[in-house]
């Protein structure tokens, strides 16, 4: 028999994680730091759309706030449908529109723990000579990127790279409170890696500085999510994209995509 963790706890844990206080929650959610405290001790039951406004102010994923409903004795309320569903077939054809209308620049989409769901053609052009076995799907980008079998060895700047992947993954475990993320973190930070460097001052972003063959890539990367989703699938998807950082890098990739310069 599973036992559930009780709402109080749930909502005491996603409020620690924020570093906010009760009287900081209250303030925001516009309710009395007396009855967060009753709601956190377990004094008070709050209702369904307390527990989705306290859930909102906390910025819980929509996966979790399923859990705080379900642990407050309610029904979840987002759905979780396949990518394949019917019902996202709108957002397929967003994604397939968005990774195409990069044209030679490379682009993908992934998941909440970094596996690959979809990628344009200009990132097949990246893959020559990586490990098959980091290949076989599931394929884990981040993986792929950091591995001494993946794009590690072709990546000019791996220590800048590897600290800027790093980081943003502790900031997305901060903010999940995902344990698959937190293994992926630990088995990332096992990679070897060469020392550290420092960034320019001068720096505005980090490229990827990418060896294809002879050619050097200088680029910049982006991230688009989907805006309103109510779909826990939807909610998890991300479009990483990566830009030339310079007119040489822009020639090269149009080149790599066997077109006139």
């Amino acid at each position: 028999m599973t036992t559930l963790t009780p709402i109080g706890d749930h909502l005491r844990g996603w409020r620690q994680r924020r570093r906010l206080s009760q009287l900081d929650l209250a303030g925001d959610a516009n309710i009395s730091a007396r009855h967060l405290s009753f709601v956190e001790t377990g004094r008070a039951q709050p209702s369904r759309d307390m527990v989705l406004h306290l859930a909102d102010q906390l910025d819980v994923p929509l996966r979790d706030r399923n859990l705080l409903l379900v642990s407050a004795g309610y029904a979840p309320v987002f759905p979780e449908r396949a990518l394949a569903d019917p019902a996202l077939a709108a957002a397929r054809g967003v994604i397939d529109t968005v990774l195409s209308g990069h044209g030679t620049c490379p682009a993908l989409a992934v998941d909440r723990h970094w596996q690959l769901l979809a990628a344009n053609d200009a990132v097949q052009r990246l893959l020559a000579g990586i490990g098959v076995a980091l290949l076989v799907p599931p394929v884990n980008v981040l993986r792929l990127s950091l591995h001494p079998d993946g794009l590690a060895p072709r990546i000019l700047n791996l220590a800048e790279w590897r600290a800027h992947i790093l980081a943003r993954l502790r900031r997305e475990i901060d903010l999940s409170a995902d344990s698959q993320l937190e293994t992926l973190l630990a088995e990332l930070r096992d990679y070897p890696s060469p020392a550290p460097v420092r960034v320019p001052a001068e720096s505005v972003a980090i490229p990827l500085r990418l060896t294809v063959g002879d050619a050097v890539l200088s680029m910049i990367s982006t991230t688009t999510v989907f805006g309103t989703p109510v779909d826990i699938t939807l909610s998890e998807i991300a479009i990483e994209a990566f830009f030339p950082a310079d007119e040489k890098t822009a020639i090269q990739l149009r080149l790599l995509a066997g077109m006139a310069v």
